[in-house]
């Protein structure tokens, strides 16, 4: 694990970005538009969340041992604010309705100092203070996976990790934050933060084999999102390629949907659809109740002139705002071998919108 911590990190830090704001046209409804092309030097775009009052886009970046930004565009693609995060890297990003703060989820670990979660004021500019929530606590692996095969024999997968690695953040009806962590296989929860920042206490509140995995990308527990009620949550592990469901009063986790190539970030639309990025498949899908795919939308069209991605690329994170959702396109090169990623190419960085189907 510290061998692919350290090939990961030494990815992160390769090549270089820059670009302007724009939005392309087209007549289909469905197509993927580039919502706006991050700032020169500005890279590897991940976590992503909303104002839903005024249609305000957060957008944070991954950048590792570089620096690091939140971003704020405003519904028309323009670029109201951006805070530097020095380099800690960062993930998963929900906006708190009620209080106007931006949640963020810090993953220090993997620069040398502690992984944690963060906020800051909806309105923030470059100075706004940057406020503690809580620190990612160490709990250690899951225990083991046992998997059974069809002619009745058995596989055993052992988990480690090298990390704590809060990635994606969710609330629940009572303004409960929960957070994922995708080396520890966990789920955390922090009563109120509100209530109790700057010093609020991360607890587990899910522990499992399955919200760890074995498998590429090397993240487990990915995106969070509550259905109607709060009647289960919602994990993508995308290692895995997997949507997991949990009952939030027994905690038992069981498995949703397969075969979703590198699921990611995920979000429920008014319509009941679970939308989920594909990274590794450069798509969104839509599952229906029984976890059956009922749409996808995007593709990957290659390297435009200025060096941005065409359509979808490492899609991470997704938001929806109206009818619209809006995704991050990472374009991160993971495998470490030299030419085989159109991620390589990537000089420039977008986040993508694209309309919901009806």
């Amino acid at each position: 694990m510290k061998k692919l911590l350290a090939g990961f990190i030494s990815l992160l830090l390769i090549g270089a970005g820059a670009a302007w704001a724009h939005d392309d046209s087209d007549d289909d409804r469905s197509a993927v538009r580039r919502f706006v092309t991050l700032d020169n030097g500005v890279r590897f775009p991940e976590g992503i969340t909303a104002n839903p009052a005024n249609g305000d886009i957060y957008v944070a970046t991954f950048d590792g041992g570089n620096q690091n930004k939140l971003l704020r565009y405003n519904r028309h693609g323009h670029l109201v604010a951006q805070r530097d995060f020095g380099i800690e890297p960062l993930l998963g990003l929900e906006f708190d309705r009620v209080n106007k703060k931006v949640y963020i989820a810090n993953v220090g670990n993997f620069v040398g100092t502690a992984s944690r979660i963060q906020r800051i004021a909806a309105n923030f500019n470059s100075s706004t203070p940057i406020e503690p929530v809580a620190d990612i606590p160490t709990t250690g692996a899951p225990g083991a996976r046992t998997v059974d095969n069809p002619d009745g024999s058995a596989d055993t997968i052992t988990f480690g990790f090298g990390a704590r690695v809060p990635n994606a953040l969710t609330f629940d009806k009572h303004g409960n934050l929960y957070v994922s962590d995708s080396f520890q296989g966990a789920i955390f929860n922090i009563d109120n933060p509100n209530a109790c920042v700057p010093n609020c206490t991360a607890q587990k509140w899910a522990h499992d084999p399955l919200l760890a995995t074995a498998g590429f990308p090397p993240f487990g527990a990915n995106g969070l999102a509550f259905n109607d009620h709060d009647a289960a949550l919602f994990i993508a592990n995308t290692g895995d390629d997997r949507i997991l469901k949990v009952d939030p009063v027994t905690k038992v986790v069981s498995v949703f949907a397969e075969s979703i190539n590198g699921a990611d970030g995920i979000v429920f639309d008014r319509r009941g659809r679970l939308w989920v990025a594909a990274n590794q498949n450069d798509e969104v899908v839509a599952l229906n109740t029984k976890g059956r795919v009922i749409a996808r939308l995007g593709a990957f069209e290659g390297i435009r002139h200025d060096g941005s991605p065409n359509g979808l690329l490492f899609p991470a994170s997704v938001v929806i705002v109206g009818d619209e959702i809006f995704v991050t396109n990472l374009a991160l090169p993971l495998n470490g071998v030299a030419g085989d990623e159109p991620e390589e190419d990537v000089t420039r960085w977008t986040v993508s919108r694209i309309r919901l189907p009806h």
